[in-house]
């Protein structure tokens, strides 16, 4: 790695860890062939779940954009902290969090917020295992289902979990309102403005992951970090002993 050329106005940089931009990494010189790897979460443990249905039709459309897609349903999964993670639910998410390159979480709103069972699973997904952690820099589309008038409380919040979990969040997302007049009979979506959006996010999504999969790790790579010790950084991520 490059060193700086001049670091004399900068005093409180320790020259080792800061590294010059370097264009020619953006561009990996190998780039994966094998589909897109979507994960996809959904908020409601309802037979006739809107959260469900809205993440099945992305599925399919990300599907016909190439992509391999995996569908995580959350029945059966504990509470956090109600046991530990060798649960087979929770190994079955955090197993799946670990294959894929890209998600999208699709909730409910209710009380004007995510539902419970969504903040339930993004919960179980830990910030680090050891010294991996399984959700940075993967992409990640945010769509939510109202049963009344278009919110975005529900995708501002997760917008948030997904900084928060280092997710390269894409721009797009999606609102469907008064969703139960949305889905027919068999939970497939009809055609509106708001299936649009769906198909427009799963576009953006797909094209993001292709973008980004081989150089995520160079993307979100931190100065701050890179001074601190594989120990030190350890004890600052791992926290769930002490909560």
């Amino acid at each position: 790695m490059k060193r700086a050329k001049s670091l004399t106005d900068l005093p409180n940089i320790k020259p080792d860890y800061f590294h010059p931009m370097d264009a020619d990494a953006l561009f990996s010189a190998t780039r994966s062939t094998h589909k897109p790897r979507i994960l996809l979460l959904y908020g409601s443990l309802r037979e006739r779940s809107f959260s469900r249905f809205a993440a099945e039709e992305a599925a399919r459309i990300l599907n016909a954009f190439g992509a391999e897609t995996r569908i995580f349903h959350p029945n059966g999964l504990p509470l956090v902290d109600e046991t530990s993670a060798e649960h087979p639910k929770v190994a079955e998410l955090r197993d799946l969090v670990g294959w894929c390159e890209g998600m999208v979480w699709s909730s409910p709103e209710r009380h004007g917020a995510m539902s419970g069972v969504m903040k339930n699973q993004i919960d179980w997904i830990p910030l680090s295992l050891g010294s991996v952690r399984p959700t940075q820099g993967k992409t990640l589309a945010v769509m939510q289902v109202c049963g009344g008038s278009q919110s975005f409380n529900t995708v501002n919040q997760l917008r948030i979990l997904g900084r928060w979990m280092r997710l390269l969040t894409i721009p797009n997302q999606s609102s469907v309102a008064k969703a139960w007049d949305e889905f027919d009979a068999t939970g497939r979506m009809k055609p509106s403005a708001y299936y649009d959006r769906i198909v427009d996010v799963m576009e953006e999504l797909t094209r993001f992951t292709l973008l980004t999969r081989d150089i995520r790790e160079h993307l979100v790579d931190r100065y701050s970090e890179r001074i601190e010790s594989h120990t030190e950084l350890s004890k600052r991520v791992n926290q769930s002993k002490a909560v």
